[in-house]
């Protein structure tokens, strides 16, 4: 090789070695000591409530205003049940905003019962959890492809929703039904099996079913959801503001989410319950105004309703103290 060129190429790895390193905000804003310390924190105690459980814990928050996130598990696919009830709701009122339903609008629920209006339904689905009202609202909004449809277009990935609340419950109780209500098909279901007896009476979950991609979120995707909604993003301001309110005043999940925040503390949120499984998701507003989003799901649990409640009570708790003192974290 020519000396000119060999000298060249030995400037040149001298230029590379010498070059300066990227700076630290390259890769970045530089986390202080504080943040680094409770988030740290905040993370071993999410680990420290998973252990109560012989099941599977998924948590995940997000700061609204800054958009932090943190989480356990918070990309693992968990059944929905009833928490899938928000996306219900959302779709319907899209449907308002859209001029196509009005919440005085008469719908006939799925058993023989007087009509009632898309109000009362969603009354009735989102602060007592009624199953026959969430029917009635999947079949006005197109049936469950219409719903899925509606949170994909949100860009929520990791969400899906497969099926109406009965044939959900079908699957997790693993029965095929036969022509008759839902009611008649549950009874008829566990009269004729000793062992979904069982495990219904006992609270056990069926493996199977928490295996089933169907009707699943991961809790980042829920909390997408919820983010969507708070934020103005997935509805016009006045379906807003009804939904927030009526997941505000949710009857069920008294130990859950809310149990340990302080009193007075607004939650707008919403529970999921079956065999061997909890969930509640929901908004939480700090006392200055700030709002985080959490989602908290347990399955595969044999320990019992309590513990999965526990769970759920411990990490709203741990994380509205952890956004709570997040300001002084980032002034100090």
């Amino acid at each position: 090789m020519p000396l000119s060129r060999t000298f060249g190429a030995i400037i040149a790895a001298l230029g590379l070695f010498l070059a300066p390193l990227p700076a630290a905000d390259a890769f970045g804003p530089v986390k202080s000591l504080p943040q680094q310390t409770a988030e740290a924190r905040l993370l071993a105690q999410f680990q420290s409530f998973a252990v109560l459980t012989d099941g599977t814990v998924g948590i995940a928050v997000q700061d609204l205003s800054t958009g932090e996130e943190q989480s356990l598990n918070g990309d693992t696919l968990f059944p929905m049940a009833s928490t899938y009830k928000v996306a219900v709701a959302g779709k319907i009122l899209s449907m308002v905003d859209a001029g196509t339903l009005n919440l005085q609008d008469l719908i006939d629920p799925p058993l023989p019962a007087k009509s009632r209006s898309v109000h009362d339904l969603i009354d009735l689905m989102l602060t007592h959890s009624d199953n026959d009202a969430t029917d009635a609202l999947v079949a006005r909004a197109g049936g469950p492809a219409a719903i899925d449809e509606w949170v994909g277009a949100l860009g929520v990935k990791g969400l899906r929703v497969d099926s109406d609340t009965a044939h959900l419950l079908y699957r997790a109780m693993g029965i095929s039904p036969a022509a008759g209500s839902f009611r008649r098909n549950v009874a008829a279901a566990l009269e004729a099996d000793s062992s979904l007896r069982e495990r219904d009476a006992r609270d056990m979950p069926n493996i199977a079913f928490t295996r089933d991609p169907r009707d699943t979120s991961t809790p980042r995707a829920m909390n997408a959801l919820l983010a969507n909604i708070q934020l103005g993003k997935a509805l016009k301001p006045a379906s807003t503001a009804y939904l927030l309110d009526m997941m505000e005043r949710c009857h069920t999940g008294k130990a859950r989410l809310k149990a340990m925040l302080p009193p007075g503390t607004r939650i707008a949120h919403k529970t999921g319950s079956l065999n061997g499984y909890g969930g509640d998701v929901g908004i939480v507003t700090l006392p200055d105004g700030r709002m985080f989003t959490i989602s908290v799901f347990v399955m595969k649990d044999y320990k019992g309703r309590e513990t999965r409640d526990s769970i759920m009570a411990h990490a709203a708790r741990a994380a509205y103290d952890y956004f709570l003192f997040a300001l002084a974290r980032r002034t100090a």
